[in-house]
């Protein structure tokens, strides 16, 4: 159930520009995926294309399979078999085996947002967003000269400014979902992988938080590829 607290539309600041940063255009295919639990296979032979500036929705009864496809497409779940290729613009153009980088590298490129991620009581809405910038620090949390302005960025871009300081155990379930979208924007991938984001919010909030996935597709080329239940989300998000 969401609380009132979460029923207040995005408040973002005037300025500066909350207008998304540009990382690495990227694209996510899956190639003949098979997945299974113990003999069961939930996935069969599967393939998806995640691609810059689209939004790929995921639609289907519960059971279908919609998540563990995701989950394995951000290597949190292993595939029985099929291949994974990161494709990448810019500087680093190319095509790679994602299942071949490190789990560093590949968290540079691909973010996911999941259900019910459990979260860490006495820490500040700020501490939890900045999570995101752990695969750009150094292997013993080196520097990150980017990371204030990523995080300052993404908790724009949510409209969660004026409850950075907050601890994370005075929010309702609705405010938590947006500290998790903001960590993963503060990611800074060029790829983002959303499972059921509207779980846990209010009708006005889910339409707001479309259209701000909506507009990371446009406006900053992020591939994203989400799950959902709604037939009419789907259709007017992708």
């Amino acid at each position: 159930m969401t609380s009132a607290a979460s029923t207040a539309p995005i408040a973002r600041a005037a300025d500066p520009d909350p207008t998304p940063a540009s990382p690495v255009a990227s694209a996510l295919e899956a190639r003949d995926i098979t997945v299974a639990y113990g003999d069961t296979e939930v996935v069969h032979g599967a393939g998806l294309e995640i691609r810059p500036g689209c939004v790929t929705a995921l639609v289907g009864p519960n059971g279908s399979g919609k998540s563990t496809l995701l989950r394995t497409m951000a290597r949190l779940q292993a595939a029985r078999s099929g291949s994974l290729v990161l494709r990448e613009e810019g500087a680093e153009a190319g095509e790679s085996d994602a299942l071949d980088l490190s789990l560093r590298r590949f968290a540079r490129r691909v973010a996911l947002l999941t259900q019910g991620r459990p979260t860490p009581g006495g820490l500040s809405v700020r501490d939890v967003v900045e999570f995101g910038r752990y695969p750009h620090r150094g292997r013993f949390g080196g520097a990150d000269p980017d990371g204030r302005a990523a995080v300052d960025r993404a908790l724009d871009l949510t409209g969660l400014v004026a409850l950075a300081d907050r601890g994370v155990d005075q929010l309702s379930g609705g405010q938590l979902q947006r500290v998790w979208l903001a960590s993963c924007l503060a990611q800074e991938t060029g790829v983002l992988l959303l499972d059921e984001p509207t779980t846990y919010l209010d009708l006005r909030y889910q339409v707001e938080l479309l259209d701000l996935v909506r507009d990371l597709a446009d406006d900053a080329s992020i591939a994203v590829g989400v799950v959902l239940h709604d037939l009419d989300q789907a259709a007017a998000l992708a």
